[in-house]
């Protein structure tokens, strides 16, 4: 035990190029998916909190439900529409990073529009009637409300990050956890701890755990001068 500390510490301390490379991927990838997701899931979120049309309560029990979908059976069914033989399979993009993208994204857009629509649906709540005697319609309002709760919504988004990064059945089902192309951090310590590499998967949980915190850090950063900030 003392031996795999001391290798996993010069793992870190040296910047192993094969920590590095994975832990670099890992946020390429969770970082795009996030950005995406984000850029779907607000605006899909605000509009499901301001606006009412026909389907609404449908589309919030949908968002709801699947942001518990289990990130395999996403993986799943991104490989299904991938592979070969799939409607997307002439794309060439199964056991790419972009596949694990795809599927990141799928995981985290549910997420952020669910989170997104609770928290416009109580600052529609409050503000609603005043933005509405402003003859402002359901796009300037959501508009309003976004920009309103700005500091909550930038907490929803870490919070995906969160989920994102630390996933990994999606993302070993479509990437396929190929050496230097599509291992993550996850799928790299799972796959090092069955090979007896204790070190390497030791040293990707540490960077995963710190990222983790610094996450969590932020947020509670956020929040704190959001508080402090407006009340």
């Amino acid at each position: 035990m003392g031996e795999t500390v001391r290798e996993t510490l010069a793992k870190l301390a040296g910047l192993d190029r094969e920590v590095v490379a994975i832990a670099w991927l890992s946020l390429r990838v969770s970082l795009s998916a996030v950005l995406i997701g984000a850029g779907l899931g607000i605006p899909l979120g605000a509009l499901a909190a301001v606006a009412r049309f026909p389907g609404r309560d449908a589309l919030v029990s949908l968002l709801n439900a699947l942001m518990g979908l289990p990130p395999v059976i996403i993986g799943l069914l991104l490989y299904l529409l991938l592979s070969r033989s799939g409607p997307l399979g002439p794309l060439g993009l199964l056991f790419t990073p972009a596949a694990m993208i795809a599927a990141q994204t799928v995981l985290v857009t549910p997420l952020v529009a669910a989170l997104a629509r609770q928290i416009l649906a109580d600052a529609e709540a409050q503000l609603g009637e005043q933005l509405r005697s402003l003859g402002l319609g359901p796009f300037r309002r959501a508009a309003a409300l976004v920009h309103d709760a700005r500091f909550s919504l930038v907490t929803v988004v870490l919070a995906a990050f969160g989920r994102a990064i630390s996933e990994v059945g999606a993302v070993l089902v479509v990437g396929g956890n190929i050496a230097g192309q599509t291992r993550t951090m996850t799928t790299a310590i799972s796959l090092e701890t069955q090979k007896g590499d204790l070190p390497l998967a030791l040293a990707l949980g540490l960077v995963l755990i710190g990222l983790v915190v610094a996450l969590n850090a932020a947020a509670a950063l956020l929040r704190g001068y959001a508080a402090r900030a407006y009340g």
